[in-house]
């Protein structure tokens, strides 16, 4: 008797692999923004060296290498202490502890007040620019664009000082021009008064416009007219005005003043306005 199939057994389900768990995922995302390298701002270009001393020798050495008579040492804010400076031809940095083997010497010299250092010697470059101990004392670099800029400027100042020198009152030319000669502007005429003005304008106009600007100076300007018209008399020791007339002591000029300086103070007193409009009426 044939027996009974079974049935197949039923296959098992496979298990279901547990969920992964991205921690990743579930943790916060925090951006934070790199920080940026400061900007370099170094350009590689040919330079030139110029002695900032008023002589110009024919031939002058700097010194290129730590001494003690002569130190050339920078210091490293970054490092927080000086490093020793030393200048080699066939080394690329300039400070002794970054040097390494044997080391090539070479002098730093300007000919005739100038040294020009092509851009294929960046060290030494970098040295007479960045860490020198003398730039700005004894040599600077002379940058074409700053001297263009700085012209411009001195060439605004004078065409500034030459349009005030040409509208200005013929008082405040006078009194202008007595700062500069002295007493000798009593003797000239308006137009000599208006050229000399116009010249010092041109020459120094920043001198020319500070004393255009001073509030003083035209009061200075009333007080050495009347000590010249004989109103005022200023004592010999340059201490005391008084009244030439009546020989009353006008004002006391403080220690260390300028008696002219001081009797313009005096004027903008109340006790000086009464005294100023005296003698605007004498001279």
């Amino acid at each position: 008797m044939a027996q009974a199939k079974k049935p197949a057994a039923k296959k098992a389900a496979p298990k279901k692999a547990p969920a992964t768990v991205s921690y990743e995922a579930e943790a916060p995302v925090v951006t934070t923004e790199a920080p940026k390298a400061p900007v370099n701002t170094w350009e590689i270009k040919d330079r030139v060296y110029v002695l900032a001393t008023r002589k110009t020798p024919i031939v002058m050495t700097l010194p290129t290498r730590h001494t003690a008579k002569r130190p050339l040492l920078w210091f490293d804010e970054a490092l927080g202490y000086e490093r020793e400076i030393r200048y080699a031809t066939n080394q690329r940095s300039v400070f002794v502890d970054e040097q390494e083997g044997h080391v090539t010497l070479a002098h730093i010299v300007f000919r005739d007040g100038t040294l020009v250092v092509p851009k294929a010697k960046q060290a030494l470059q970098k040295l007479l620019s960045m860490y020198h101990p003398l730039n700005g004392i004894i040599f600077k670099e002379l940058d074409e664009v700053k001297n263009a800029e700085n012209e411009l400027d001195y060439m605004d100042l004078q065409l500034e000082a030459a349009n005030a020198a040409a509208e200005m009152e013929i008082d405040l030319a006078e009194a202008i021009l007595r700062v500069e000669i002295g007493n000798a502007v009593s003797g000239m005429k308006s137009k000599e008064i208006r050229r000399d003005v116009r010249v010092m304008a041109r020459r120094d106009p920043a001198l020319f416009l500070e004393l255009a600007n001073d509030e003083n100076i035209e009061l200075r300007n009333v007080g050495v007219k009347a000590v010249e018209a004989g109103v005022l008399d200023l004592a010999n020791d340059q201490r005391t005005f008084i009244w030439k007339a009546t020989n009353r002591k006008v004002m006391t000029v403080p220690f260390g003043e300028n008696p002219y300086s001081a009797l313009a103070a005096f004027f903008k007193t109340d006790d000086g306005v009464e005294i100023y409009q005296s003698i605007l009426k004498r001279i």
